[in-house]
């Protein structure tokens, strides 16, 4: 089962219309219920989910609320959010610009539950060369997923030197062929993500020149649910909350043999090995705890996040065609809302990560 596949990330700005019929129908079956679906993709910071369905931790969450929840592993990261967004998922991870630009783009009112880490390192630039810099990249070809979260990290670098992406060109590149490309002569300079960031590193002549370090933050992997099926159902937030934390605790935990043997079901499930996992661990700030997971997600910064995201997003046409500025769709955090709260389609709460920092799951 290939890793290199599984956070894409190319955020496919779905046609609203095509799909309303499915919206309305999963908006109009929203009510309170007892059995539910929740979709999950291999990366290193969703790998809990995968270990809360063999462990039984989700279970035994989902027991103590009276209620059923089936884990579902999705091959392609992309498919699961367009079918949590046609409804056939409760909830799903994925990353913070995907949530603005496939269901809240396409008229999915969806919440962020579970704000669980961010890239602090495991998305990268990678250009070929002794002695380089990123301002080296002006005039390059630069492979990439288009309308990735590469492609964002790309353009928030070239800013952060006085450039845009005017100054290079964009390749389109499958994930699957990233490291392969980088070994021929044509390609130059790379945009990825882990693991395929490491393997690209490791060749020689290669630099980095740019990651995800630089821009803290801006890269958030989470548990998004319906909205409505949420609000109706407040015990599957207390329950995917409660299983989320009790992992997080074990992982970070001082019995350091039951730590590793989970990481170890982890990073086997995913195609590494416990140091390989734990590399990938150092370069994600993962919230380990509630209390930190609660700070971010409460702070003006994560609002302001939202900000460039949506401009991003505007900028390459990922809000829809009726979008007629970056804040079309509102996007509502604990500090404020971004965007028209007329319109407010995405929302981040820090309610059910609370109740765990207060122990009242």
């Amino acid at each position: 089962m290939s890793l290199f596949s599984k956070r894409s990330l190319i955020s496919i700005a779905l046609s609203a219309s095509a799909l309303s019929t499915s919206f309305i129908s999963a908006t109009a079956l929203a009510e309170e219920k007892q059995n539910f679906t929740i979709a999950w993709s291999i990366y290193v910071g969703w790998m809990p989910w995968d270990y809360a369905k063999y462990s039984g931790i989700i279970d035994k969450w989902a027991d103590k609320y009276g209620i059923n929840i089936d884990v579902i592993q999705v091959n392609d990261y992309v498919e699961s959010i367009n079918q949590y967004t046609a409804g056939q998922f409760d909830a799903t991870v994925m990353t913070n610009m995907d949530a603005l630009t496939i269901p809240a783009a396409s008229g999915v009112d969806s919440t962020a539950v579970i704000v669980g880490d961010f890239s602090d390192g495991n998305d990268g630039i990678v250009l070929k060369g002794d002695n380089q810099s990123l301002e080296d990249i002006k005039g390059q070809n630069v492979n990439l997923v288009e309308l990735s979260v590469s492609y964002y990290l790309l353009a928030r670098g070239l800013e952060s030197v006085g450039m845009s992406e005017r100054d290079v060109k964009v390749v389109n590149t499958s994930d699957a062929d990233m490291v392969a490309a980088f070994t021929t002569d044509d390609v130059t300079s790379t945009v990825t993500w882990n693991p395929l960031l490491s393997e690209i590193k490791s060749q020689p002549n290669s630099a980095l020149v740019f990651d995800s370090s630089k821009i803290p933050g801006e890269i958030i992997d989470l548990m998004v649910a319906n909205t409505e099926t949420l609000q109706d159902n407040p015990v599957l937030g207390k329950a995917l909350t409660g299983a989320w934390y009790e992992i997080m605790s074990l992982m970070s935990g001082e019995d350091k043999a039951a730590a590793d043997q989970a990481k170890t079901y982890m990073a086997k499930a995913s195609g590494t090995d416990l140091a390989g996992y734990n590399d990938q661990l150092a370069a994600t700030k993962m919230y380990f705890s509630p209390v930190e997971a609660v700070n971010f997600t409460t702070s003006e910064d994560l609002k302001s996040t939202m900000q460039k995201v949506a401009q991003f997003s505007f900028d390459h046409g990922l809000l829809g065609e009726s979008a007629p500025d970056a804040g079309f769709i509102g996007v509502e955090t604990p500090s404020g809302v971004y965007g028209n709260p007329g319109n407010i389609k995405l929302r981040f709460t820090a309610e059910y990560m609370q109740m765990a920092a207060d122990g009242k799951l």
